[in-house]
């Protein structure tokens, strides 16, 4: 029988009055939620500790030592007083990247969302996301005036989402315990991992949170979680408590009573309301199976397909228009692999004529017909040009319903048995876009004595030139520059210049007239910010320029103001790490 069966108000008053002191104890101030219970080590047969067990042996202290903690302790409670005003969430120290404390400080809150809101309209690149996650992770205070921290708070977590680095989000909700500010992003985590069916991935989010649980939803997998880690009584306890309170969720407690044993055989209805919904229906039935729709959403399909319950392509009729839609809808969402798609296309049946006349035949036909015709047709053919005509028209086909990503592997396939002189001018766009060969990540660096941009001189950026040796070799470099009349600096020379001169290594004066620095390249109101302090919000303005490009693709320009400001405002690790992928010839 359930515990609460055997008490009556009163003695829940008094059970509740021996657990909330503990709970005081953690939380301070903060709203008691008793869902999150476990965290105070709640057990049926524990004991309150005595006072006598918590006493510390009495030491004998000077009247100095104690005049010394009274000081100490004064610290402290002013410290705890104005906690409420230091708030600082993130992972990095400033000086790990060289950035302040107070990078934020001086900006306004309303230039700060145009930005955040003009980022997230970008995929960003590699490059443009590893600055944006040292510039919102780094240990700094709040910016305020006209935003407030939760808007600012919400911009980050909004980010780390759109990111999907799990383990970069996972650290930051632990580290910083804030499931309470922006529960979304743990929700969004502990989804994610469920998705995935992992279940022991999901909780262990749990095991590391040490607030108490303040959001529904989090707060009802948290007592799930209870249930895998075998905490059943403490589960049923804290259940109790929360229904006595007015919780009601009769979908979540008939699953949750068949898991705790209290009924033989759980509701076998279905809920696409949440993910932990779903998974109590699967985890409830031990016949389940389930048929999604296209409408369906998507993070139900992911656990589907993680858990190996979606039915197999290959028992779908031709005749199945609708069947075979959903799932080509499922295989845009990486939910079935290409492979099963293009082998279910072969099972249409076509006559001569509409293979000779593939390119005029598959208009006549239903979408999903006339892609399985011109996949067929494209297997028959080896001339490249013709076969470059039917995957071009093959893949606007599937643009054209949304579900473009659904040819893309086996796109690559075919496009990689094509030798590139064989490609046609006219497809060479084509071609070179979709192909997409991973380019090497080691590729070596192929140093050039004539050019200064690409001579071992750039080695300093890395860490492996002493100040003094810098300058006597650079000074060689540009006494054989200064007499070669045919050696005009490039844009590329006169950043990898700018960057020595912003850390301190001296140039001759003799070399000023090689080149001039135009104070006009530099946009206004980057200046402007980097004039006030605004350093987070100059590197806000730094990613939405590179925005979805790679650093190197970027035009000299437009590199040259980036590192002009990286350089003013001393963001050296951040700067060399551009600088080494911008300067140097790669092979």
């Amino acid at each position: 029988m359930k515990i609460l069966k055997l008490l009556n108000k009163k003695n829940l008053s008094i059970i509740i009055f021996f657990l909330l002191p503990s709970t005081f104890a953690i939380a301070e101030d903060k709203p008691i939620d008793i869902w999150n219970l476990d965290k105070q080590k709640i057990e049926t047969n524990s004991e309150t500790i005595s006072l006598d067990e918590k006493k510390e042996p009495i030491k004998e202290t000077s009247i100095y030592d104690m005049q010394d903690n009274k000081n100490k302790n004064l610290i402290k409670l002013d410290k705890k007083l104005n906690s409420k005003e230091i708030k600082i969430v993130g992972l990095y120290d400033p000086e790990d990247y060289g950035l302040d404390i107070n990078m934020w400080s001086n900006s306004d809150g309303l230039k700060l969302k145009d930005l955040f809101n003009s980022i997230d309209k970008f995929n960003l690149s590699s490059d443009a996301s590893e600055i944006m996650n040292i510039s919102l992770l780094t240990n700094a205070h709040y910016p305020n005036k006209n935003i407030t921290e939760q808007e600012f708070l919400k911009f980050k977590s909004n980010w780390l989402i759109k990111d999907s680095n799990y383990e970069l989000i996972e650290e930051y909700l632990i580290k910083n315990q804030i499931v309470n500010l922006h529960p979304e992003l743990t929700r969004y985590l502990v989804d994610k991992y469920l998705s995935q069916s992992n279940v022991k991935k999901s909780c262990e989010i749990f095991s590391n949170i040490q607030v108490p649980i303040q959001d529904a939803y989090l707060s009802k997998f948290n007592l799930y979680c209870l249930i895998n880690y075998g905490k059943n009584e403490e589960a049923q306890l804290i259940l109790d408590l929360k229904k006595e309170l007015g919780f009601q969720d009769d979908y979540y407690e008939n699953k949750i009573s068949y898991l705790f044993g209290y009924v033989q055989e759980a509701d076998k209805s279905v809920s696409e309301k949440s993910i932990l919904d779903f998974h109590l229906a699967h985890r409830t039935n031990p016949e389940f199976s389930y048929e999604p729709r296209e409408d369906t959403p998507k993070i139900i399909w992911k656990y589907l397909s993680a858990a190996n319950l979606l039915f197999k392509i290959q028992d779908i009729e031709i005749t199945d228009v609708e069947k075979i839609s959903t799932i080509e809808k499922a295989v845009n969402d990486k939910n079935y692999s290409e492979e099963e798609l293009f082998e279910f296309y072969k099972k249409f049946q076509f006559n001569i004529n509409q293979f000779l006349n593939a390119k005029e035949a598959y208009k006549s036909l239903s979408s999903i017909e006339g892609r399985a015709l011109l996949y067929q047709r494209t297997l028959l053919t080896e001339e490249p040009k013709i076969k470059l005509e039917f995957i071009k028209i093959l893949k606007d086909l599937f643009i054209s319903d949304d579900i473009g990503d659904a040819f893309d592997l086996e796109l690559k396939k075919f496009l990689s048995e094509i030798n590139v002189e064989d490609v046609p001018s006219n497809f060479t766009t084509f071609y070179n876009s979709n192909l997409n060969k991973k380019e090497t990540a080691d590729k070596k660096i192929k140093y050039n004595s004539k050019i200064l941009h690409q001579s071992k001189l750039i080695n300093y950026f890395n860490g492996d030139y002493a100040k003094s040796k810098i300058e006597e070799d650079l000074d060689k470099f540009l006494k054989k520059i200064k007499k070669d009349k045919k050696y005009f600096l490039s844009k590329k020379d006169i950043i990898f210049l700018e960057a020595l001169k912003s850390d301190g290594v001296e140039i001759s004066k003799k070399y000023d007239g090689l080149y001039e620095v135009k104070q006009s390249e530099m946009p206004a109101d980057i200046q402007t910010m980097i004039d006030n302090n605004e350093i987070g919000a100059a590197l806000l303005r730094i990613i939405e320029v590179i925005g979805p490009d790679k650093i190197e693709n970027i035009d000299e320009d437009t590199v040259y103001f980036i590192i002009n400001t990286l350089n003013q405002l001393n963001v050296d690790l951040i700067r060399n790490k551009l600088l080494l992928k911008v300067l140097p010839l790669k092979v």
